[in-house]
């Protein structure tokens, strides 16, 4: 599907236009001289933990335990992971550790 020169500019406008508005709008709904009301303090608090939930339902979603290789490679990398953040208390070790320790097992144990 080929688009016409104005229906590009018009899909560049609207993105243009929700980005200007999603970066703005806390500003104005929350300026710096008004206390920042309970219920959003209370999500900064637990949407980081509910996001890292939901990221490990996906990520393992499609992991079987009954079949080969029975879910080992995400077992152990998750392992590595708690073990490297717990010893170094770094998530970007972590999460980079853990995924290099993935994927060389995907590639060259599990094959």
């Amino acid at each position: 599907m080929t688009l016409t020169s104005e229906q590009s500019l018009i899909i560049i406008a609207a993105v243009a236009l929700g980005t200007v508005v999603t970066r703005f709008l806390p500003f104005v709904l929350f300026p710096d001289n008004k206390k920042t009301p309970r219920y959003v303090l209370y999500l900064g608090e637990v949407l980081p933990f509910a996001a890292i939930g939901l990221l490990i339902v996906y990520c393992l979603k499609n992991v079987s335990a009954v079949a080969a290789p029975y879910g080992i490679p995400e077992a152990l990398a998750i392992g590595s992971i708690v073990i490297l953040h717990l010893v170094k208390n770094s998530t970007l070790l972590s999460i980079g550790g853990g995924t290099a320790i993935y994927m060389a097992l995907i590639q060259f144990v599990f094959v």
